[in-house]
């Protein structure tokens, strides 16, 4: 039996008594959930801000979560042995899990941690010799920042109690107005959700390899062919504790020999000549969960992504041939704008190709019953457009309550949304990491209209947005989709699974509120919180601050390049459409130059190795049968790595990681 085979399909247990679904919501799942959440978004913050010891939130498949299942599923089988009864069943997991992941998204790495690194930044760091508050001050929305210096002394020093009411006085008004912008945005991706669902989990049936270890992990089956009881889950599982084990103690005690190339080894110091050292940092990793991670995506992806990660290199190597980095304010190779026009088309292009859908959509939402497959589906999407619609009057009027333009709220929202949603299209298809650096609406507009263009006050605007902008490596809407694939098959009710993602976004974003001002009021943000977000106010204000001292014109080679890289993803998607042979995925190129291959291509690399061998010498079958072993891989390396997040601030102290 296939240990990724849905409820419905399984057979009762050995000495379990038969009975109903639950329909995964229930009060003990959601008290659960409840309980994990706070210890969820404190133990991310202690580990990533105080720390820096874990950056589980950098990762597709958040490690956190990942642990707690792991931990409540083995307590789950206990119960299941001596009441089988009181067990919970995979729904009521699972319920669990997503509540505790949709915390991980506002806890996360770039996400609400970013405010709390720009929220007080310009008012505590503005100093006579940077003229701040001469240049950008009366631009900057008050009503949005923490302003007093006494209150901001403590965040940033430490040795204080913010939960006392001269201080956190100042914090209300600023967190409640972002915190109800990002429950909107939060509320309107849903929405998006709602609306796309059908399409990618039914009719095109996407892969979503990201869900397939939680589903894996709650599987109900206890028979010889079950998650837990398989020896190839368990030797995987083995190899990557035991590098992670091994790499720990040899970060505690440097005499224990470390296996270094599993994270990242440079090979740049070996290429110290021109034309080869443009190459720069070029690393090399072997993460077991990456290896694990990438086994589940599409054979041509994998290919792609480690394939355009070394074009990516070629371009430099031949830029230095040629001397085209040499030249005067040269930006060569344009990274930035080629990951931007890539990721804006590959957007488009999904788009397009889901016109017909997107018509059918539209039919269902104007009444017509013959459009619907189920007579819930018109009320569901109804609703969604009802939420879009209010929830983008709000941003208007939020956005032009700050000063920013009419024409930049358009041009602003239309590029955070574009990019949501191709993210969330990559994750469904490919669950391939996405770290799109400096490609966002900030970093497409400025070379686009250039600050004269935009204007003081609107460039100001966008950079105070630009905090959920940096990155999207813990991004929402991606894992609400996730969460509606889990919910396939009976294991969760989808309108319970709707209010809940209500209730898990705003108790998150609450838990997450206290367990920053609670770690950054004690240690200091800038004395010993080590993973404290402050380059966010730095990028935020310093580039801000040198675009107005140093206005950037319209440079046409940017604007070019940005065509370029969005000619190449038409290039791509057009071959790979014509001919079934074509190995190069569209996704690859745009995953590659937007950088998010840096710490992933080697793994991704050996992953494709594998699996090619795998099905070329034994089939598919084999390549089934090796299925345990990389999801053993994945949680050997997460369950390691928690374990050292545990070890490390229990001990007061910092520990192995096991990414970057």
């Amino acid at each position: 039996m296939s240990i990724l085979s849905r409820p419905e399909e399984r057979a009762v247990g050995v000495g379990e008594a038969p009975r109903r679904s639950s329909l995964g919501v229930t009060w003990r799942s959601v008290l659960i959930g409840i309980v994990l959440i706070p210890i969820n978004c404190f133990w991310v913050t202690v580990v990533e801000v105080r720390w820096f010891t874990l950056d589980g939130t950098c990762l597709p498949l958040l490690v956190t979560p990942v642990f707690m299942l792991f931990v409540l599923t083995l307590l789950n089988l206990l119960v299941r042995r001596k009441w089988p009864r009181a067990a919970l069943d995979q729904g009521e997991l699972l319920t669990v899990y997503i509540m505790v992941v949709i915390s991980c998204t506002l806890a996360g790495h770039d996400m609400l941690q970013n405010l709390f690194g720009v929220i007080g930044h310009p008012y505590w760091l503005a100093t006579p010799e940077n003229k701040w508050q001469e240049k950008f001050f009366r631009y900057l929305p008050e009503w949005l920042f923490v302003r007093d210096k006494e209150a901001l002394r403590g965040f940033y020093t430490g040795n204080r109690n913010p939960f006392t009411w001269d201080i956190v006085r100042f914090w209300v008004g600023p967190l409640a107005f972002w915190g109800l912008f990002v429950f909107v945005l939060a509320l309107m991706m849903l929405c998006l959700n709602v609306l796309i669902r059908r399409q990618w989990t039914e009719n095109e049936k996407l892969a979503f390899p990201i869900v397939q270890l939680p589903v894996a992990m709650t599987d109900q089956d206890t028979g010889p062919g079950s998650f837990f009881r398989s020896r190839l889950m368990w030797g995987g599982f083995a190899v990557a504790f035991t590098v992670g084990l091994i790499n720990g103690l040899n970060y505690l005690y440097p005499s224990v020999p470390a296996l270094k190339a599993v994270k990242l080894y440079d090979l740049g110091p070996y290429f110290t000549q021109r034309p080869w050292n443009a190459m720069g940092w070029t690393p090399i990793s072997m993460y077991p969960f990456a290896i694990g991670l990438a086994f589940f995506m599409p054979s041509d992806l994998s290919f792609s992504c480690w394939f355009f990660y070394v074009f990516r290199k070629l371009q430099q190597i031949v830029g230095s041939l040629a001397g085209w980095d040499r030249a005067q304010n040269s930006g060569y190779p344009y990274f930035n704008e080629q990951s931007a026009g890539a990721w804006v088309m590959l957007g488009l292009v999904v788009l397009w190709v889901m016109r017909g859908y997107l018509k059918q959509v539209a039919r269902i939402v104007l009444g017509d019953r013959r459009a619907a497959q189920d007579s819930g589906e018109i009320v569901q999407y109804r609703w969604a457009v009802l939420g879009l619609l209010a929830g983008g009057i709000f941003c208007w009027v939020f956005t032009a309550l700050m000063g920013m333009s009419p024409w930049v709220i358009i041009i602003f929202f239309g590029i955070y949304f574009l990019l949501s949603f191709t993210m969330t299209r990559v994750r469904a298809e490919l669950g391939t990491p996405h770290e799109i650096y400096f490609v966002n609406p900030q970093k497409i507009m400025v070379p686009l209209f250039g600050t004269g263009g935009l204007g003081a006050q609107n460039l100001t605007l966008i950079m105070v947005l630009y905090w959920f902008n940096r990155c999207y490596r813990c991004h929402p809407m991606p894992n609400q989709l996730e969460s509606f694939k889990m919910a396939e098959g009976g294991r969760i009710a989808f309108g319970r699974l709707i209010a809940l993602t209500f209730f898990a976004t705003l108790a998150g974003m609450a838990a997450t509120y206290w367990a920053n001002l609670h770690v950054t009021y004690q240690a200091g943000a800038t004395a010993k919180a080590i993973g404290f977000k402050s380059w966010l106010g730095w990028e935020s204000f310093g580039w801000l601050d040198n675009w107005i001292t140093y206005p950037a014109k319209v440079e046409p080679v940017r604007i070019a390049y940005m065509i370029g890289g969005a000619a190449v993803v038409l290039f791509l998607r057009a071959m790979r459409g014509a001919f079934i042979w074509w190995p190069f995925h569209p996704a690859g190129y745009a995953l590659a130059v937007s950088f998010a291959m840096d710490y992933f291509w080697f793994a991704f690399f050996i992953s494709w190795l594998a699996k090619s061998l795998l099905v070329r010498y034994g089939g598919m079958k084999l390549h089934r049968q090796a299925i345990p072993f990389f999801l053993g891989l994945i949680l050997g390396d997460y369950v390691v790595g928690s374990l050292w997040a545990i070890i490390g601030p229990a001990l007061g102290m910092s520990t192995y990681k096991i990414f970057i």
